[in-house]
Order: structure tokens, then C-alpha cells, then sequence
């Protein structure tokens, strides 16, 4: 059973890493204006497209590329703000799968875990 303090100190760790994604998130991409809690690659900052067509490609390169982290990142910072929602819930520390205690350690290792240690290789929708 987690106890109220540490329940506490789990959602300040979820909220301190919420903000380092969404700030990292903010480096390769941007929220997408419909919707939200998407986040899509954006422009560098400075860099505008232009006549030539080089320095265009160049650009769209370089939102290919970060494409690849901006989605892990989004991943990421998803599945802590389910640890979030699930904390104002109530419902927090509890495998998705068995609806069983996640074990401290599994939560100290990851608090945004979403599975025990039985099913942490499961995959989950």
C-alpha cells in the first residue's frame, strides 16, 4: 500500500518530469493548434522557408529527424499524465493488467508504471 506521503512524493516526480518533456518537447516541435495534446515538428527557431530550395530541404530534413524523438517524447509524457490522472483518481499504483499493487520498487524505478512486474513486457493499448 503507498502510503499519503508517498503518493505525494510520486506526483511531484511526475509533475517535475511532465514539465522537462513538455520543455524538451518545446526544443523539436510544437502543440498542434487543433489539437492540443498533440504535438507536431515545427520549424527551428530563425529558420523561415525561402526561394531556395536547398535551404528548404534542408529545413523539412531537419523536421524529418526530429520527428523520431518528438514522438517517443509525446509517448513518454502521455503515460505520465495518465500517472497524474490517475493519482486525482485514486487509482494510482495499480497494474493495468491484474489490477494488482505495482510494487514500490517498480514505482520508485518508474512512477508513471503502468503494470506490475509480472506484465511490465505486455503490451498495453
Amino acid at each position: 500500500m503507498i502510503s499519503d506521503n508517498e503518493l505525494q512524493d510520486f506526483k511531484h516526480k511526475l509533475e517535475k518530469e511532465k514539465e522537462l518533456l513538455e520543455s524538451e518537447l518545446q526544443t523539436l516541435g510544437a502543440r498542434n493548434t487543433a489539437n492540443p495534446s498533440d504535438w507536431v515538428p515545427a520549424k527551428g527557431k530563425g529558420e523561415e522557408f525561402g526561394a531556395d530550395r536547398n535551404d528548404n530541404a534542408d529545413i523539412i530534413e531537419d523536421m524529418h529527424d526530429a520527428n523520431a524523438s518528438l514522438n517517443e517524447l509525446e509517448g513518454r509524457l502521455n503515460t505520465v499524465i495518465m500517472a497524474l490522472e490517475k493519482i486525482e483518481k485514486g487509482t494510482y499504483g495499480t497494474c493495468e493488467i491484474s489490477n494488482e499493487p505495482i510494487e514500490k520498487e517498480r514505482l520508485l524505478a518508474n512512477p508513471a508504471a503502468r503494470t506490475c512486474m509480472a506484465h511490465m513486457n505486455e503490451k498495453l493499448s
